[in-house]
């Protein structure tokens, strides 16, 4: 496999000896997973075509910044946004020695009595996770404010929220990171999102919006969450970079597949003999209907977020990367 896409070589920030480094570390970090899934030599190349040249650049941004950065992973369900992430905590972490720590917004959700609670009182539609509003946004800011303090002692607790459950873990199994972090990574589909002009709120975008928010109670107030709660969270990014989906087709069939990796996660836990009722699996009718949620915004940040953060990776339908768009490229690596 050839590689057509490659970092832009006068933005490698690195030597060919650092990148060496960099790629056997990250080749030695997942050379079982490499080999279980008799992975091509296409990936390993990747690693110093594209990550490996990414994670310098971070390095690089790093670098100027002098003080903790905080990353923005943006990506629609199912674009690999965990593994991009997985990858620059390698390469950063065991080839470039940072201390590289990151959570997901999902992490952020609140709770299902928390969700069932806005449902009753704000719009039913709130039960389902996912849409801004439906995340403790404060937590968050609580979380990469603590993350960026210099305090060696300092323990930040990170949430972890469990979908097959559909609620958030209890506090006790929450993940602890003690000190600070040179890189923070935050990932999530909306990750940097921003409000859309009232105007665009009026017509529905799917069958979802049509049937069960008529009178757009629903979409503008996730609209006047953008404006206010989640712009507060969003400013704390010094850098944002977006996988961009080629399409919402691509969304629908990505994140059908992470259904039905889920599925075979509970399929285990059942052969295993344990109890697998309270475990919420979707079919494909309420994958549908699950990303109609998301769709609004998914098609706005399409259309805007190439415009607007500092890397683009895009991807073409069969998930690779065949495109890397640089708002503001460095001067001086």
């Amino acid at each position: 496999m050839s590689i057509l896409t490659r970092w832009p070589r006068n933005q490698l920030c690195l030597s060919i000896e650092e990148r060496q480094h960099a790629v056997q570390a990250v080749e030695q970090a997942f050379a079982a997973t490499l080999e279980s899934l008799k992975v091509d030599i296409g990936l390993k190349e990747m690693f110093e075509e594209i990550y490996v040249p990414l994670a310098a650049w971070i390095l690089a941004r790093k670098r100027q910044l002098g003080t903790p950065l905080v990353l923005g992973i943006n990506g629609a369900q199912g674009a690999g946004k965990s593994t991009l992430f997985n990858l620059l905590e390698v390469i950063l972490g065991e080839g470039f020695g940072l201390r590289v720590v990151g959570f997901s917004i999902d992490d952020l959700y609140k709770t299902r009595a928390d969700r069932e609670a806005m449902a009753e009182a704000i719009h039913p539609l709130f039960v389902t996770r996912g849409v801004p509003g439906t995340h403790d946004v404060q937590l968050g800011i609580d979380i990469i404010d603590s993350l960026c303090a210099d305090d060696p002692e300092r323990i930040t607790k990170i949430p972890v929220f469990d979908k097959s459950i559909d609620d958030r873990c209890p506090d006790f199994v929450w993940q602890e990171w003690i000190g600070g972090a040179d890189l923070i990574v935050f990932e999530g589909w909306c990750v940097g999102a921003q409000a859309q002009p009232d105007e665009s709120l009026d017509e529905a975008v799917n069958q979802l919006e049509g049937d069960e928010d008529p009178d757009g109670i629903w979409r503008r107030y996730v609209n006047e969450q953008l404006k206010g709660p989640y712009r507060e969270l969003f400013s704390r990014l010094d850098l944002l970079l977006m996988l961009c989906v080629p399409s919402m087709d691509a969304v629908y069939e990505w994140r059908s597949l992470q259904e039905k990796k889920l599925a075979e996660r509970v399929q285990y836990i059942y052969d295993t003999q344990q109890p697998t009722d309270h475990l919420r699996i979707m079919n494909e009718n309420e994958i549908q209907r699950f990303i109609q949620h998301y769709e609004r915004l998914t098609r706005a940040m399409l259309e805007q977020m190439p415009k607007q953060a500092d890397v683009t990776l895009f991807l073409n339908e069969n998930h690779k990367i065949n495109d890397i768009r640089i708002l503001r490229p460095l001067r001086d690596c």
